[in-house]
């Protein structure tokens, strides 16, 4: 039964993995890779900021917790086997004024019962070692912590998949994915494909993907668009590595910080403020199928409502520099506005319930003949082998 034939929808980082996965897991099955993009990772896999996260931030015993924390691990190993450049440099979780404090213990805990090494609370002058600029009154020292270059994996993962038998075909959008006697029939652009058992990671569409294999469209993909400043080069000196602040709870994001790319540079951001398209990388990006779909959710109705003041002051720093620098300034008091150039943007599938509640943990939905990946949110990168693993594991069964 191993030569059977699979097919995976979605050559974001998590689809490739998975492959990846269920081919060295099941090497006489047949397994496609469909894309609707002209080359691998384009979307989530690469509008990042190439953080390899392990697992400090997520509900213990949860899946993230697990998957980040052996998959940080898994994938420096990969990007140790493939020449893919990565660093394990470290990161700063700093608590601006004494308040928060007490959330920076309750993360040390946290970070401690997910099971991570070498965790350590800072005092001022221990953190201005390590970060000489940072500001704050204490910090939570996370050395596992680093930095990869996630579209060089997923060109790695692509070149493992080719060399295993796979094949990933692009520009192959789907359009109908029908159950049939022996499995599923994928109609793309590309052509039609037909396989046995189905997997879809469709990221900023896992929703409607899943409803096309169908799947009740309960939980829905609000996208939120995370945009970024870059440090200008002669002002680079004010960080080292990573720093970033202690979570607020009330706030279900992580707030701006700072990254040090992997191929040189450093980012501030992510802000989160909702985008008007899926694939909405500049605030001039409309996509009027998605915006109704989001605006005629009742969750995000209700989401609004529930976070009226973060969203308003979300919507304000996306509009000025200054107000973005102000937030900064609380990490590394240093910062200036002329210090900051407009960069990139990212998108977040963030999927979120009809209560207005956002999904936190991964969500991996099987079915006879089919698994669909419906929430795969940061870290899911770092942890994109990890879950890659689960998926094969799971799927394997059927075999």
């Amino acid at each position: 039964m191993n030569s059977r034939r699979i097919i995976i929808v979605g050559a974001g980082i998590v689809g490739l993995a998975t492959a990846f996965k269920l081919a060295r897991r099941l090497p006489a099955a047949q397994i496609t890779v469909l894309e609707k993009e002209k080359t691998v990772g384009q979307h989530q896999s690469s509008h990042n900021s190439g953080v390899l996260h392990c697992g400090l931030y997520y509900q213990p015993g949860s899946a993230k917790a697990r998957l980040a924390v052996s998959g940080i691990q898994e994938m420096i190993a990969f990007c140790r086997q493939h020449g893919v450049p990565h660093e394990v440099c470290g990161k700063l979780v700093v608590a601006a004024d004494e308040s928060e404090v007490p959330r920076l213990r309750a993360l040390h805990e946290r970070g401690q019962q997910n099971g991570l090494q070498g965790l350590r609370i800072l005092n001022p002058e221990q953190m201005r070692e390590i970060e000489p600029h940072v500001g704050g009154v204490a910090a939570l020292h996370v050395p596992q912590e680093g930095i990869a270059d996630y579209p060089k994996v997923c060109s790695a993962l692509q070149q493992q998949i080719a060399a295993q038998g796979g094949q990933v075909v692009t520009r192959a959008k789907v359009m109908v994915l029908q159950p049939t006697a022996s499995g599923w029939l994928a109609r793309t652009t590309a052509g039609d494909f037909e396989a046995e058992f189905l997997v879809t990671c469709g990221g900023l569409h896992a929703d409607r993907l899943g409803e096309l294999a169908g799947e009740k469209r309960e939980v829905r993909i609000v996208p939120f668009r995370g945009e970024y400043y870059s440090i200008l080069p002669e002002r680079q000196f004010l960080v080292r590595n990573l720093i970033y602040p202690v979570p607020d709870p009330q706030f279900p994001f992580l707030g701006v910080h700072f990254t040090r790319l992997v191929g040189g540079g450093i980012e501030a951001g992510p802000n989160a403020v909702l985008a008007f398209a899926r694939e909405g990388y500049r605030k001039s990006d409309v996509n009027l199928r998605d915006l109704c779909d989001a605006l005629g959710f009742s969750g995000l109705r209700r989401f609004l409502a529930r976070h009226k003041r973060m969203c308003w002051e979300e919507l304000k720093r996306s509009f000025s520099k200054r107000l973005f620098c102000e937030s900064l300034k609380r990490l590394v008091p240093e910062i200036r506005e002329e210090d900051l150039a407009r960069g990139g943007a990212g998108v977040r599938a963030q999927a979120m319930s009809p209560d207005g509640a956002l999904v936190q943990d991964f969500c991996l939905v099987q079915r006879r003949r089919a698994l669909h990946v419906l929430n795969a949110p940061s870290p899911a990168a770092t942890a994109s082998l990890a879950i890659g693993e689960e998926i094969a594991r799971q799927a394997s069964m059927e075999f």
